[in-house]
């Protein structure tokens, strides 16, 4: 303990990122400490599972051990563990609960298994304080597109989901469209970075799962593999047109946007790309909070870093008068604070996980702990 609170150690390792945390009481941040395997996979233009588990491996011990320098306590000191138990690629997640049952069956300590994606929610609260329930929780990665209502993170029926994306996640699909414009990986950056320069309604690529008829069968709903796929059909459209291929500079070889195609307008491209992304997910994520009645809403994920994201859900939350929550963006890729944040929020609540629990890389996002 650490002024009377209880210290929690939250490990993370679901997919490229290897986090270590340690937090006191429920909102108090000691230590965050986060090692990345990303720079490794630019050449393959994706995550490659075999290499991630490898690196987990190398960078459990150090980041742990990190953690407790930056935080001045020692592992004894250390009052409960969480670790991520999915979702999540099945090899990365078995490296870290490896780890976490190590370090519980050597201290004594009790080993929470708990949910990687409510935790990218509760990690919030390590900034700005308790939420006030009920409330809707938007989670937007890579992997994850979802609306959650949640009205107590340690009841059992306590997270609800309303809804999610049928194929694409909002942050993959940002990084394939980038692959499609060939711009560096990861993607979604670049993309969210170029659409700042577009012109808005200069291409207007349609909306999935939207109108009249997806209002009541798809209410919370997400779509955003016809949007890829018209990107790039727009895209080979352009470059099929004579204007194009009786250019001097135009080639048929992949060659970076940026630097090789000085006629695919990439900016626009992005700007439309990036407003009908947006736009779902802010106009469902709005109906959901006026037909719950929620007056707070909490946005977590990587790709809730996302410019313009961010600026959409400001005004239509501050138009509506909802109070807004997204933790900083060190918060928004994977780390272990937001396994830390999870398990000291429901260690009071809820039993420890049972010794012999394994990873679940489908964890239902109903599920706070396994």
């Amino acid at each position: 303990m650490l002024n009377g609170e209880k210290l929690t150690l939250g490990l993370e390792s679901t997919c490229d990122e290897t986090g270590a945390a340690i937090v006191a009481g429920k909102t108090q941040l000691l230590a965050n400490v986060v090692a990345t395997s990303m720079d490794e996979y630019a050449r393959y233009g994706g995550i490659i599972p075999e290499i991630a588990s490898r690196a987990h491996l190398e960078s459990f011990l150090p980041v742990v051990s990190k953690a407790l320098d930056e935080a001045g306590v020692k592992l004894a000191d250390i009052d409960q563990i969480g670790v991520s138990a999915g979702p999540g690629l099945i090899g990365s997640l078995a490296v870290g609960i490896a780890g976490a049952k190590a370090l519980a069956v050597a201290t004594g300590k009790p080993l929470y298994g708990v949910n990687h994606v409510i935790g990218h929610l509760a990690v919030d609260q390590l900034v700005n304080g308790d939420l006030d329930l009920p409330a809707v929780g938007l989670v937007v990665s890579g992997g994850h597109t979802n609306l959650l209502l949640i009205t107590d993170f340690a009841a059992p029926d306590g997270i609800r989901e309303l809804g999610g994306t049928l194929d694409d996640a909002s942050g993959e699909a940002f990084d394939k469209v980038g692959r499609v414009l060939g711009l560096p990986y990861p993607g979604g950056p670049h993309v969210d970075r170029m659409s700042r320069e577009g012109n808005l309604g200069a291409i207007d690529f349609p909306r999935g799962l939207a109108g009249a008829k997806y209002a009541k069968t798809h209410p919370y709903d997400f779509s955003f593999s016809g949007l890829k796929t018209a990107v790039a059909r727009y895209v080979s459209q352009l470059e099929a047109t004579p204007e194009v291929r009786n250019r001097p500079d135009f080639t048929e070889d992949f060659v970076p946007a940026r630097e090789g195609k000085p006629w695919l307008p990439v900016a626009d491209i992005c700007r439309g790309f990036s407003e009908s992304v947006n736009d779902s997910l802010v106009s469902k994520t709005m109906r959901a909070l006026t037909d719950f009645e929620a007056k707070t809403l909490v946005v977590g994920g990587g790709y809730s870093a996302n410019s313009r994201l961010r600026e959409w859900l400001t005004e239509e939350c501050t138009s509506a008068g909802v109070t807004l929550r997204i933790p900083p963006l060190k918060f928004c890729t994977d780390n272990g604070a937001q396994i830390a944040a999870i398990t000291a929020e429901i260690a009071g609540s809820i039993d420890p996980s049972r010794p012999d629990f394994s990873p679940v890389s489908a964890l239902e996002l109903t599920r706070v702990i396994v």
